[in-house]
């Protein structure tokens, strides 16, 4: 399998080139384009239990979409929202974000996690997609991709720019500072990272976006 991330990073558009016999997954409603050597076939990945799971505490598709090979042919995959797409190589687990979650090989299974009482203010829920196993992951965000490592010292990030990070951290979700600190500020809930191993943060956030854009309606429109 070989793969190519283009126009990065803002409108980030990944294509898979698969050989005979190769197959790649993919978040549900992801493809943009495929070869006819193609075949598309919809699941319940993990079955019935997995994907309702999947659904109900990670936020993501109730299906997965299967593309196999019958000869060599390229699919072209793109998250619903402007930003980018990274590969992650994996051996082991790794977590990623609601909606973060774009394709993966076969060798990886995903499942959801608790993330415990600690992440009960977290804007993003109290669910993690857990990706495990042994393969590659491809995970989208909204912006930029930018990469932290963490080596033993506590880190500070915002909730809304988190897109995945590795095993081997812990975090806890704090308030930024002080009651004053916390609703004057804009920043809200951060997490605060500890351990060894490498963070994955979005240059931009849903919800401040989103935000933005409802401050530009109409006051009407927006006391509805």
């Amino acid at each position: 399998m070989e793969y190519k991330i283009l126009y990065r990073p803002t409108y980030s558009l990944l294509e898979i080139t698969l050989e005979r016999g190769e197959e790649i997954f993919s978040e549900a409603g992801a493809m943009v384009y495929c070869s006819p050597t193609i075949e598309i076939s919809t699941s319940m990945k993990g079955g019935i239990f997995g994907a309702f799971k999947r659904k109900l505490l990670g936020g993501e598709s109730l299906f997965i979409n299967k593309y196999v090979a019958r000869e060599k042919g390229c699919v072209g995959l793109a998250p619903p929202y402007q930003g980018d797409v990274m590969a992650k190589e994996l051996n082991g687990e790794f977590y990623v974000q609601s909606g973060g979650f774009l394709a993966c090989t076969s060798g990886v299974d995903i499942d959801t996690k608790w993330g415990g009482a600690k992440t009960f203010f977290a804007r993003e829920g109290l669910f993690l997609l857990k990706l495990h196993g042994n393969g590659k992951v491809f995970i989208s965000s909204f912006g930029a991709i930018h990469e932290v490592e963490i080596k033993g010292e506590e880190f500070t990030i915002d909730t809304g720019h988190i897109v995945a990070f590795e095993q081997g951290l812990d975090f806890k979700v704090r308030p930024v500072g002080g009651i004053k600190t916390t609703l004057l500020s804009g920043e809200g809930l951060v997490a605060k990272f500890s351990g060894v191993g490498k963070v994955y943060v979005q240059s931009r956030s849903v919800d401040h976006y989103v935000g933005w854009l409802a401050s530009l309606l109409p006051k009407s429109i927006r006391e509805r």
